[in-house]
């Protein structure tokens, strides 16, 4: 058995807290998982996990041994990098994570541009609205959109994007067209939320006269699902909070119309997440360098022509 193979997969259970999850992380099974774990005690000799019924808890001889594990795995890293840049000619995968609605704007298209340009690269995607564990799910790097939590992880800026409050025709004639956040609260118009277990915006925060100004926006609609609000908004059912990149095309046609043009939303920054140990990953370099400048040319044609509320614009 590789002893690189049992000490990867003890940083994996040591990360994610369970035999099962890092055995799924590994793509292995749990059996093989617990055996790697069992034959690396026996070649230290030492206990690395205290095991119940319930959870995996660290020894203190795994906490020790946790730290110079990820120099282990730092070192074959950097020799590999080392390989891949001498040969020029980087291989293996990258999982790449990121919100649906730029995985779906800014990835998917570009992903097989950027396997034809690498074609030893594999990219693997794991889109979601919900917030993504950079550590807990192995990912190598993830768009993120607004401040990452996480100061752990290097943050390279990559463009900022403008945001509109907006509705369908069929929903202003029928209700109006709120002139500002104020009305959005007086008039109870229905405001299409993004919601999630974890998520942050129960409000909305739009630029007024006095500052930013946060609103107790409520309606009878929500998801986690940004492109399901998008299609109530087009069906007529309310007012949804939206980067311009993901409803650019539907302004241009008048299917959705900006409201509440007087307190505008405030731009929210794009950026490339990557945990510090793969920075010097030549796929990871790439793969940043890639999409950033494809992402860069992209926001500045979404908004290229558009009118939009004062104070929108980056």
């Amino acid at each position: 058995m590789s002893y690189v193979n049992m000490v990867r997969m003890f940083v994996r259970v040591y990360e994610l807290g369970s035999m099962s999850a890092a055995a799924r992380d590994q793509r292995t099974s749990p059996a093989v998982a617990s055996g790697r774990i069992s034959e690396l005690e026996k070649h230290l000799g030492v206990r690395l996990f205290n095991r119940t019924t319930r959870k995996l808890q660290p020894t203190e001889n795994g906490r020790l041994f946790y730290e110079g594990a990820l120099g282990i795995l730092q070192a074959i890293q950097d020799a590999e990098a080392a390989v891949a840049d001498a040969t020029q000619n980087p291989r293996g995968v990258l999982f790449v994570g990121a919100p649906l609605g730029v995985g779906r704007r800014f990835l998917g298209p570009y992903v097989p541009a950027f396997k034809a340009t690498y074609p030893q690269i594999d990219l693997r995607l794991r889109l979601s609205d919900r917030i993504i564990d950079v550590t807990a799910e192995g990912l190598d790097a993830v768009l993120h959109l607004g401040m990452p939590d996480d100061s752990a992880l290097k943050m390279r800026a990559v463009a900022d994007c403008p945001r509109v409050l907006c509705a369908a025709p069929a929903y202003i004639a029928a209700h109006g067209n709120p002139p500002d956040g104020a009305a959005l609260i007086r008039d109870k118009h229905a405001c299409l939320n993004l919601r999630y277990p974890g998520a942050k915006e129960f409000q909305w925060t739009l630029q007024t006269t006095q500052g930013l100004q946060k609103f107790e926006i409520s309606g009878p609609y929500e998801s986690d699902d940004g492109e399901v609000l998008t299609d109530w908004a087009l069906a007529g059912h309310g007012i949804v909070l939206k980067p311009i990149f993901e409803v650019a095309a539907h302004l241009r046609t008048g299917a959705l119309v900006p409201v509440a043009q007087a307190t505008p939303p405030l731009p929210v920054s794009l950026s490339l997440l990557t945990p510090h140990r793969r920075l010097r990953d030549p796929k990871v370099r790439l793969f940043a360098d890639f999409i950033v400048s494809r992402i860069r040319a992209d926001m500045a044609q979404q908004v290229d022509g558009l009118d939009l509320p004062q104070g929108t614009r980056v």
